[in-house]
């Protein structure tokens, strides 16, 4: 790069998160008050599972792990991308230095790339469990999945940061106001004062080499049903409906689960009348 090109990229030092365009400031506290129900909705959705995962014994199965991994993923991603545009409209504090900026555009690729890979496995998993029903407990043991899930969480990070390094060399020199409600690859791209066209190549097939690899899809309604709203729906609120639905997903489709959630309210309403009945008595 240039001397006059170093110079120029280091114009913007920070951005500008504009959030949902032509949103009219009367409404910026409407909807900074969803986006935190949507987050408070997602975490508690989310943890949910994780307790439920950790305290019930009998739920240790390859399939869960999966949906434990999915949902730590779920509060990653929405605890990275939530805040700073719920800031934005409930502060009017928008802003997000440069390299900030990059950091939360490297973990929201991050784990949008987690995600995919998590289906696949859970694809493979569901693909074992219906054509292969015999061998399926030799082949997909709770170590197996514990070891295909860890290396999903190592290689996630594959993607993002070969994109992210393409970036880093564009210059920024111009408009720092991004059109989105957080960081992502396009939209910082789209601001660079250089031509994109072979960076934007690069992020795209690398993308689709990641998406190509979603191809065995599951023949379990669940699944496939946590598939479909990650992939099909395309406008603003995408990206957070996956991580909101998923856990009632989980609740209403799958037995033991609901069986879980069943035991453990008619656990609290026993316990709820004993506390009632000791108070009344004394």
């Amino acid at each position: 790069m240039s001397q006059e090109n170093k110079t120029a990229a280091s114009v913007v030092t920070e951005f500008f998160i504009v959030g949902f365009p032509g949103l009219q400031p009367k409404y910026y506290s409407l909807m900074a008050a969803l986006l935190f129900c949507i987050y408070i909705a997602v975490i508690t959705g989310n943890s949910l599972i994780l307790v439920l995962f950790v305290t019930e014994r009998s739920l240790f199965k390859p399939m869960y792990i999966i949906m434990l991994s999915l949902s730590l993923s779920d509060i990653g991603f929405c605890t990275v991308a939530l805040p700073k545009v719920i800031s934005r409209y409930w502060f009017n504090d928008g802003y997000i230095t440069f390299y900030v900026c990059l950091f939360q555009r490297q973990l929201i690729h991050y784990f949008g790339t987690l995600n995919s890979l998590i289906m696949m496995i859970m694809a493979l998993d569901r693909y074992l469990a219906i054509c292969h029903p015999l061998r399926y407990p030799v082949l997909m043991t709770n170590r197996t999945m514990r070891l295909l899930i860890g290396l999903s969480w190592v290689t996630a990070m594959i993607a993002p940061t070969i994109s992210l390094m393409q970036t880093v060399k564009l210059p920024f020199c111009g408009p720092n106001m991004i059109d989105h409600c957080f960081c992502d690859g396009t939209s910082i791209n789209q601001l660079a004062c250089a031509d994109v066209s072979l960076t934007n190549l690069i992020a795209y097939i690398v993308a689709m080499f990641v998406l190509g690899r979603m191809k065995a899809f599951s023949t379990c309604a669940t699944q496939l049903t946590i598939i479909i709203i990650f992939y099909v729906p395309r406008f603003v609120f995408y990206s957070l409906l996956p991580p909101l639905v998923n856990p009632f997903i989980y609740c209403i489709r799958i037995k033991e689960v609901r069986q879980f959630f069943l035991k453990w309210c008619v656990q609290r309403n026993r316990m709820s009348l004993k506390v009632h009945r000791l108070t009344i008595s004394k």
